[in-house]
């Protein structure tokens, strides 16, 4: 075994003799001082050293365990102790005592490691002689402390922070067992004052929920007579212990009533006088100032109540009718459960739903008790109390007046003895030979309806024998009491003392345990292993916790219950002290208004009065506040160490991804969606740093992942032994909200490829906002980090779990295999302090087959922590890690790029619709896709699928509706619209996790069989939601294969599928159900979604790019602009429609509405352009009609005027976005009946282009250089392009497109002349016009014939222009 270490131990005694044997069994040196010879001789045995001093026993230590508290062996023992040294005490001292030597050591030595422990034997069943500690102090304390502690015990309890949290807790344990012994001693007395057998109370109450640990262990011992109580319970012991406790609260201002009036009674126990002499117990004590003779009673003939039973059953009578009053919780499930044995049962009950409830499960109902008493065998009341109880029997249509002469009652409601008493003697004296069975139950609502209950029954001979069967049918243990009516309720009444009691003592326990500042779950857990435990506490406490007071059983039960107990200890004379307090305490609930809460409401009393909270619930956290609290990060980034690692060693990262999205984090990695043996080794021969294969196992049955996973590992290994120096780890990557098949899937990983060096547990993942920090697990939401159990993912029907810590996680998810105090952790201050080589170290240190578990708070750290894993991979560890995508592309030395955007992958120009599937039900998806409706409506049509339809209906109707949803969606592609295909949000859930399973793949192949059957070819497809995402991937595009491209969003990763799926080149959008904020969703699909309008901005941008030009048309009506639009989708080419202002007075909004709309529905780039704005009041009217660019023409007026309107123009126009073009110089000719003289003509003069472009800040020049508009003289245009040249020069400068109107009749030659030289837009309208005027010449039959012929003409004409300009192709 390997050496860990030396441990010291100064001081021993019977419990550290065991720690030091387990220390020694676990690999440890463990050296001791002691002067008792026994205990020292022991430790010998054990294997341990001697030490002569306290000095000599710290010397060359890892620890120190101080188990003394005398002063001057402290300081010896310390004072030689080398730095690191952790000093642990033993709590027997308070908790103020073991502060201030902490504070001692912290100054004397550097660093100091302080921790103090409570350690003790665990009695509950699961950990029965076992030993467990509680410990507290720094992280850093317990970082470097935890493997001792480990090793020292089988359960470890963490607090972490000021240390004397061991103290606090044996402390609460101390006033619970106080208050116990207390209330146990006055069950006794009250029920041997009812004339009850202790031994029959005690065999009974330890078998039901008035049960505690002290009760069980300790009324036997005091029942024979032992000599002495146990040494820890003799009143002088207790009454000094509790003082304690009860000081340190009153220097708190924190109320203990019920520990106060039980430190009381024990000090008049000791107050006797005879407490030294062994013979005398505190039955005696208590005998004595009580008056109630317990031994007496307790050496009296005894009987054996559940053979009475046997005997009563056997002989028991045949029921047939039986009536039924009283149908609440307990009575539903009771009257349900003879209904089940076959009994005809008729119910009644005040509230009417509950009758129709009980009908419908084939009771019969009555309408009054009398009506239900009709000819029945046997009467069951199960009524709340007993004026109840009074009511149904003798009251306005009672249950007497029609029950049949020899019939029988069955009284299981709670009331007093007495009651039960009074009302046997009315019965008798109706003279209908009616027979009183008294028959309390215990065990609440499940137990009731499946006939488990515990039932206390008495009554005559005759009367129990003609409820035999009726009574079997309902319980599982049935106690016949002796003593006649009344004798059965004075067991429930002594049991509900108890229980009463121990509620309420919980409650005291929990608020003092808040108050000292303890993690009321631990100290819940702590309790529930230790004497201090009951039933109760381990039943009510958890509702506490959970600040969950659903009524399972009310307070005012206890209210009544209680009130039951002090009334017949009036009525008796036996003062119960601590029965009455606790009563008092129920009674401020209900007064306070919580009496129809659960009964573990009687904490609020605690928590009203003192502001504490016992709620276990951890508190979200302000995430700033605590990211910045944290130590600086590890100063150097170790990603270029990861990379030049990863080339020290030839280990692929094989990472089994349970759904798609744990790709959010990595780029340039392959996605394998199938597993055969030759796919894998053809992924080893390319010898990758790293491939995924995609699982999907979260979608599965724990059985068919952990079956996948075999599988897997199999054929990994396989493939592995037949590639040359083929070496792998294997992540398994799982869900950052802990979701998943652990630890099915890490067992199954580890029966093939055999046990780790350690479990590595990393959910870390930044982009999703999951942070670990102090073991506890954490989802940001806004500006807060919430603990993950507190979150809807905590909820998840298949997945759910209710722990934060990590530790806790563990332990809770193996079911106790892997118990919290064994699981290692690296804190984020030994990966920011320490480094790499700190975690390379601590992960070599671990047990062989440990579990680990990671915090992080920033990719730094998890790189970090991935740096250190390398390093200890390179000294032969082996590692099997469960983590979130985050370490996966740490691990790999990824380097993250920018979001990848529809442009980066040329898809920017296409037309068609992208389809968005969702079927994530968390509740983040649901507001996402509520805000993408909302910001998208306009561009978006949403097709929702009913859950219900596809996943709980008929096949007839799950076929139908997906049979619509499908082509819905393919009418909804086909018209360019963005497609949300959206599974109702109603969750819908099974009655078990596997059902659960079964409804989502239910779902999730409905979507898979819309997506096949989708025939038009999506934009993009975008898949919401894990299971979904493969689904759709494997199954709907049939993806054997894809490359991870990048990300679309931080967290979302984007996947280029292989070869063999359907739409190939289709980009896929991996979106996680619960990545990003509110608007994440939306903002991805706006970022994606087809250009509504393209500007002229982006059309001459692409032209300036791509050498070409760009033909502006003039339309004047339905046709024309059909003709541009038909002829640039036939030529994927860019266009532009124009509109003069000659057009517009004559076409109106009609026309632009026509263009604006044909540009919108278009396949390719285009945008509508307002011609020749001559008029300031045209322009700024036209700068409001949805116009992409607009003409300032002020080629009309002087320079001066010219540059001033164009100016104010363009400030206006820029405000909104568009493009402006401006005219410098003059074009004669005529256009739209404007018509320009050549003397009124003038050319683009240089010098002035370069002034007008500087004081207009126009983006277009539309130049003079001997062009005009109309048709050119027969000898041809004269065009300048010498001038144009230096045009060209300048506006490339100053970044400005040039506009050469008039080219209808320029030659092809000097049209490609002009592209040559700058010239990026083109306006044509002659030729188009004589094409249509043309086309009218020619005679036609109809209408439709003459547009379509004019269509077609100017089409031709356009078409060929767009060859000319060379923008045909470039669409």
């Amino acid at each position: 075994m390997a050496f860990h270490g030396v441990v010291g131990f100064v001081g021993l005694d019977d419990l550290s003799l065991d720690l030091a044997s387990s220390l020694l069994r676990s690999g440890y040196r463990v050296q001791a001082f002691e002067t008792y010879e026994p205990l020292i001789n022991e430790f010998l045995k054990l294997g341990g050293t001697r030490c002569s001093s306290p000095k000599e026993a710290g010397k060359d230590v890892s620890a120190l365990v101080l188990l003394t508290s005398q002063a001057d062996q402290i300081n010896d023992a310390t004072s030689g102790l080398q730095n690191n040294t952790v000093l642990i005490f033993n709590s027997t001292m308070l908790p103020l005592y073991i502060k201030n030597l902490q504070t001692c050591f912290t100054a004397d030595y550097k660093p100091a490691y302080v921790v103090d422990v409570y350690a003790m034997k665990a009695v509950s069943d699961s950990l029965n002689g076992k030993i467990m500690i509680a410990s507290s102090g720094s992280s850093n304390a317990i970082l470097k402390a935890r493997p001792v502690l480990s090793a020292m015990c089988e359960k470890l309890y963490v607090f972490e922070g000021e240390v004397g949290a061991g103290s606090k807790i044996k402390m609460v344990k101390e006033l619970l067992e106080g208050i116990h012994l207390v209330a146990s001693l006055e069950a006794i007395s009250l029920g041997t004052k009812a004339g009850i057998h202790p031994w029959i109370i005690y065999d009974i109450i330890s078998n039901a929920a008035g049960n505690s640990w002290v009760f069980k262990n300790q009324v036997p011992q005091l029942l024979k007579h032992s000599k002495g109580a146990p040494k820890d319970h003799l009143p002088d012991t207790l009454v000094q212990k509790l003082g304690v406790i009860l000081n340190l609260a009153k220097s708190l201002t924190f109320p203990l009533p019920l520990l106060a009036v039980a430190h009381q009674q024990l000090i008049l126990g000791s107050s006797d006088g005879n407490t030294d002499d062994q013979d005398a117990t505190l039955i005696k004590v208590w005998e004595k100032k009580l008056g109630v003779k317990i031994s007496d009673a307790a050496n009296a003939e005894t009987y054996i109540p559940e053979q009475l039973a046997s005997h009563i059953v056997a002989k028991s009578d045949m029921v047939k009718r039986i009536g039924f009053i009283g149908l609440g919780a307990m009575g539903f499930g009771m009257a349900t459960q003879l209904l089940k044995s076959n009994f005809c049962v008729l119910g009644y009950d005040v509230y009417k739903p509950t009758l129709t409830r009980f009908a419908n499960a084939g009771g019969l109902i009555g309408s009054s008790p009398a009506e239900v008493c009709k000819d029945v065998d046997v009467l069951v009341m199960m009524v709340t109390n007993e004026a109840q109880a009074e009511s149904a029997l003798f009251g306005d249509f009672g249950a007497i007046s029609a029950l049949p002469s020899g019939a029988s009652i069955i009284l299981s409601s709670t009331v007093s003895p007495g009651f039960v008493s009074r009302l046997d003697q009315r019965l008798q004296n109706e003279g209908k030979d009616l027979k009183l069975v008294d028959a309390p139950v215990s065990g609440g609502v499940v137990r009731a309806g499946n006939g488990t209950l515990t039932i206390m029954a008495s009554g005559t001979d005759e009367a129990l024998k003609s409820t035999g069967s009726v009574l079997s049918a309902l319980s599982e243990k049935l106690y016949i009491i002796k003593g006649g009516c009344g004798a059965g309720s004075g067991v429930k009444m002594v049991n509900q003392l108890l229980a009463g009691v121990h509620i309420a003592s919980g409650a005291e326990a929990m608020a003092f345990g808040a108050r000292l500042g303890l993690n009321t779950r631990m100290l819940f857990d702590f309790i529930t292993n230790s004497e201090g435990s009951s039933w109760m506490f381990e039943n009510r406490v958890p509702h506490m916790l959970d600040n969950d007071y659903t009524p399972l059983s009310a307070l005012d039960i206890f209210v009544k219950d209680l009130g039951i107990v002090t009334h017949e200890c009036s009525i008796r004379k036996v003062p119960l002290h601590v029965s009455t307090i606790a009563h008092q305490l129920f009674l401020s609930g209900s007064a306070a208004g919580w009496g129809r809460q659960d009964d573990a409401g009687v904490v609020k009393v605690y928590e009203t009065l003192t502001g504490v909270k016992v709620e276990g619930k951890l508190p979200a956290v302000k995430k700033d506040f605590v990211l910045q609290s944290l130590p600086a990060e590890w100063p150097l980034d170790p990603i270029g160490e990861i990379q030049k690692l990863n080339q020290d060693t030839s280990k692929t990262l094989v990472v089994l991804d349970d759904d798609p999205t744990g790709t959010q984090t990595v780029h340039d990695i392959e996605v394998l969606t199938e597993w055969t043996v030759e796919s894998l080794i053809e992924q080893f021969r390319k010898s990758p740093k790293c491939f995924f294969i995609l699982t999907n196992s979260r979608a599965m049955s724990s059985d068919k992942a952990t079956a996948l996973i075999k599988d897997i590992c199999t054929n990994l290994h396989t493939a592995a032994k037949s590639v040359q120096d083929a070496d792998y780890t294997v992540v398994l990557r799982g869900d950052s909200t802990l979701r998943g098949h652990f630890p099915e899937e890490a067992d199954a990983a580890v029966s093939v490829l055999g046990e780790m060096d350690a479990w590595i547990i990393c959910p870390f993942f930044l982009q999703g906002g999951r942070y670990t920090i102090g073991d506890i697990h954490y989802v940001a939401d806004t500006d807060q980090l919430i603990p993950a159990a507190d979150t809807g993912f905590a909820k998840d029907a298949a997945f759910g779990y209710k722990s934060s810590n990590l530790r806790e996680w563990v332990e809770e998810k193996t079911a106790g295999r892997i118990p919290a105090s064994s699981v290692a952790s690296i804190s984020i201050q030994l990966l920011r302090e320490g480094g790499p080589d700190a975690v390379c170290e601590h992960l070599c240190s671990l047990q062989k087959g440990s579990t680990c578990i990671v915090n992080a708070a920033s990719e730094r750290d998890m790189a970090v922590f991935a740096a250190g894993m390398i390093k200890a991979e390179l000294k032969g560890k082996q590692f099997l890690c469960r983590t979130a995508a985050s370490f996966v592309s740490a691990r790999i030395g990824i380097i993250p790029k920018a979001p990848i955007l529809p442009k980066d992958l040329g898809i920017n120009k296409e037309r068609n619709g992208g389809l968005i599937v969702v079927g994530s039900y968390v509740a983040k998806t649901t507001k996402q896709v509520e805000e993408l409706k909302l910001q998208c409506g306009q561009i978006l049509r949403s097709i929702e699928v009913s859950v219900a339809k596809v996943a709980m209906r008929s096949a007839e109707e799950r076929e139908e509706e997906i049979s619509t949803a499908a082509e819905m969606a393919d009418i909804f592609l086909a018209a360019q619209n963005d497609t949300l295909i959206v599974t109702s949000r109603e969750l819908i859930t099974g009655k078990s996790p596997s059902e659960s399973l079964e409804i989502n793949f239910k779902v999730s192949s409905a979507l898979v069989e819309i997506v096949r059957r989708i025939t038009k070819r999506p934009r993009y497809i975008l898949a919401k939601g894990g299971i979904t995402s493969s689904d759709l991937a494997t199954k709907a595009l049939e993806a054997k294969c894809a490359k991870i491209v990048g990300q679309a969003l931080p967290g979302v990763p984007l996947w280029q599928l292989g070869p063999e799926s359907r739409h190939l080149g289709v980009p896929y959008i991996v979106f996680p159900g619960n990545v990003g904020d509110s608007g994440a969703l939306a903002e991805l699909v706006k970022s994606w979604a087809r250009p509504i309008r393209f500007s002229t901005k982006e059309l001459l941008l692409n032209a300036e790019k791509g050498g070409y030009a760009v033909g502006a048309f003039n339309v004047y009506n339905l046709e024309g602009v059909e003709a541009v639009v038909a002829a640039a989708e036939e030529q994927q080419s860019p266009a532009i429609l124009q509109i003069h202002p000659g057009a517009l007075k004559q076409g109106g909004m009609p026309l632009i509405a026509c263009c604006i709309s044909a540009a919108e529905q278009a396949s390719v780039p285009i945008t509508v352009h307002f011609d020749h704005g001559t008029s300031k009041q045209d322009l700024v009217t036209a700068l409001e009609l949805g116009f992409d660019s607009v003409m300032v023409d002020g080629s009309h007026l002087s320079f001066t005027e010219n540059v001033s309107y164009t100016r104010f123009i363009t400030f206006l126009a820029h405000s909104k976005g568009l493009l402006v073009e401006a005219e410098l110089g003059r074009l004669s000719g005529t256009e739209d009946d404007l018509t320009v003289e050549d003397y009124e003509a003038r050319l683009t003069d240089v010098k002035q282009a370069q002034e007008f472009i500087d004081e207009t800040g126009i983006d277009a020049l539309a130049v003079c250089i001997g062009n005009v508009h109309g048709k050119y003289p027969a000898s041809g245009p004269n065009l300048r392009l010498d001038l144009l040249k230096e045009l060209h020069a300048l506006s490339s400068k100053k970044g400005v497109f040039l506009v050469l109107h008039g080219a209808s009749g320029v030659p092809k030659e000097l049209v490609k002349g002009c592209i040559e030289l700058g010239v990026r837009k083109f306006n044509v309208n002659t030729e188009v016009r004589k094409a249509y005027m043309d086309s009218l010449s020619n005679s036609k039959k109809d209408l439709v014939h003459v547009m379509e012929s004019a269509k077609q003409a100017m089409k031709a004409v356009i078409a060929e222009k767009m060859i000319l300009f060379g923008s045909a192709g470039k669409a």
